[in-house]
């Protein structure tokens, strides 16, 4: 994977976060109601999840900008997509998963995958510098 093919990987990423944080922690109400899923009790449990998908697109936004210094953040973005398949294909498989989530945890494993190979060249690419 070239540097070229990262870097617009990681914008990819840095845009689909920031929209998806920012929607999900405003717009979460009509989301929810137009999937006929129950509101939790508190706008928190949602609207907190929706502003660490925001920071995980800032932090797509400095890979974006330099892969190599910011190699580190590239482990914490798979774990973040590892975490959020985890819990959504766990629920899906053992008990129920809103529909709408479903796209969602598709994509964060093709992101997934995508970032592990992402990391592996740009580990290569930091040694060649």
């Amino acid at each position: 994977m070239s540097l070229k093919t990262i870097k617009a990987l990681f914008l990819i990423a840095a845009i689909y976060d920031l929209a998806l944080g920012f929607v999900f922690g405003l717009f979460y109400r009509p989301i929810y109601q137009s999937f006929a899923v129950e509101l939790p009790n508190h706008a928190g449990y949602v609207q907190l999840s929706a502003a660490f998908i925001f920071v995980f697109g800032i932090a797509f936004v400095w890979i974006w900008r330099d892969p190599i210094k910011n190699l580190p953040l590239i482990s914490l973005g798979i774990l973040m997509k590892l975490a959020f398949c985890v819990v959504s294909f766990g629920h899906l498989l053992v008990n129920w998963l809103p529909v709408f989530y479903i796209p969602f945890a598709i994509l964060d494993l093709v992101f997934l995958i995508l970032f592990w190979m992402a990391r592996g060249a740009v580990k290569k690419l930091a040694v060649a510098n």
